[in-house]
């Protein structure tokens, strides 16, 4: 009853009232799901010509870029014909930000990322890509029978959702019976209480990282505490790779399946995961391209860089907007019956945790959020060697002076202990693994053994 009165009318309420159109999204996109692939291109298409047309009438960067290049949305006819315009990186959004905005967008909201390489990335989202974002994970989360509502735990750390706790959003969680568990420190005491409080909430979902998730499910398990016996329908995982031993893990201990969600805050929520296993693109939303490593687009099947291009974001346009992450296009249906694309060997960011010297375990992104939006930073790595000693691998400008080095190393500090060496050690360039991938923390401390408790 509560669920239901939730997702038909207090959500909705909300929305309006924030301007958002959410709710007749995703009933949308619940229609589009089955529609054939050729019709969904064809939306596609008009979409695309809507966002092409308004970015190079109104928005300064393309309406040069489109007539240095002579390029006419009105004569675009298929979606390969994107394939003219050049691909968008971070560097060109850094150089160009003011200029990506639309002079006539409203309300916009600033968010930054890390990036895979800790490079900081500042951009705006408008209320058109917010409101297509809510629906494409409502939509997600319904296929596996949850709905907004629903008792749910978030395991999360970024700070845009851990510095909004106030008064109005502690009363909207707990109408909406969402419980918000800081990832950031990971202690014995903490993940105590995180137990305590999923066996309390009983939730229908689990939310969060999937390094977060598993580690709070080997230390229930350790603990010898069940949290299989609660119901819990879904886990769904974001933000990092899913690996196979977590997926595992997670369902295991939380007797439930695990739902990988893959994308971001600049991408957007690209694909996610249904009952069958299929990893769908929300192809509504978003055109997907796989580049090599000179752009071209492969067919699909063939591994490369996934290339977003998001329709909802007239406002702050993505357009060929290069993610850094590699996957491949999937050459077969999902069983589902749904006629949105697949994606496939998703080699998505990861994030390691880290130790303080006291045994504490935090999740990465609290050393992370230390240093990505600083002045002058433009990328960083973050290499624990021991319990002892943290080195930073750091690209900065002019802009980052000496009080920032100290605030750095301070904070660092607190969060690892106050007797911990910091090393910023300056850097021309960060080289990628020997993947070929960047990873911005890397820890070379082994996490604390736990030792089963026996009854």
């Amino acid at each position: 009853m509560w669920t239901r009165f939730v997702s038909a009318a207090l959500f909705p309420l909300q929305e309006k009232l924030k301007g958002h159109t959410s709710v007749a999204v995703r009933k949308q996109l619940e229609a589009t799901q089955w529609w054939p692939t050729e019709q969904l291109q064809a939306l596609q298409l008009e979409r695309l010509r809507t966002l092409l047309t308004e970015a190079g009438a109104r928005v300064p960067y393309y309406r040069e870029l489109f007539a240095r290049l002579r390029f006419d949305p009105a004569a675009v006819r298929h979606l390969a014909d994107l394939q003219v315009l050049p691909l968008l990186d971070k560097a060109v959004i850094r150089a160009h930000t003011e200029a990506l905005k639309h002079p006539q967008a409203r309300g916009l909201s600033r968010f930054n990322t890390g990036g895979s390489s800790g490079e900081p990335l500042i951009f705006f989202i408008g209320k058109e890509r917010v409101s297509h974002d809510v629906a494409a994970k409502w939509r997600a989360t319904r296929w596996w029978g949850v709905d907004i509502g629903d008792p749910e735990i978030v395991v999360w750390g970024s700070p845009i959702e851990l510095g909004s706790q106030d008064r109005v959003r502690a009363l909207r969680d707990t109408l909406l019976r969402t419980e918000l568990l800081p990832a950031f420190e990971m202690s014995e005491s903490k993940l105590d209480g995180f137990v305590a409080a999923i066996r309390r909430r009983r939730p229908k979902m689990l939310f969060g990282y999937p390094s977060a998730l598993s580690h709070i499910a080997r230390h229930a398990e350790a603990r010898g505490q069940r949290l299989d016996d609660l119901g819990i329908r879904v886990a769904f995982v974001t933000s990092e790779r899913l690996y196979d031993e977590q997926r595992a893990t997670i369902g295991r201990v939380f007797g439930c399946p695990v739902a990988n969600g893959y994308g971001g805050r600049d991408a957007g929520f690209i694909a996610h995961e249904c009952p069958e296993g299929g990893m769908h693109l929300t192809a509504e939303d978003l055109v997907v391209e796989i580049v090599d490593r000179d752009g071209h687009v492969l067919p699909a099947g063939q591994a490369g860089e996934v290339v977003v291009t998001h329709l909802a974001t007239r406002d702050f346009p993505f357009i060929r907007y290069r993610t850094g992450d590699v996957a491949a296009i999937g050459t077969e249906p999902c069983a589902c019956g749904r006629g949105l694309p697949v994606l496939q060997e998703i080699q998505g960011r990861t994030t390691d945790f880290v130790v303080a010297a006291d045994g504490t375990v935090l999740h990465g992104l609290a050393l992370v959020y230390i240093l990505r939006d600083l002045p002058g930073v433009q990328q960083f790595k973050i290499v624990q060697e021991s319990l002892q000693r943290t080195r930073i691998l750091l690209v900065a400008g002019s802009a980052f002076t000496p009080q920032h080095h100290a605030q750095v190393v301070q904070q660092v500090r607190a969060r690892l202990g106050p007797a911990v060496q910091v090393d910023i050690e300056p850097v021309s360039e960060i080289k990628p693994e020997a993947s070929g991938k960047y990873r911005y923390i890397v820890s070379r401390v082994a996490l604390p053994a736990k030792e089963p408790c026996h009854a």
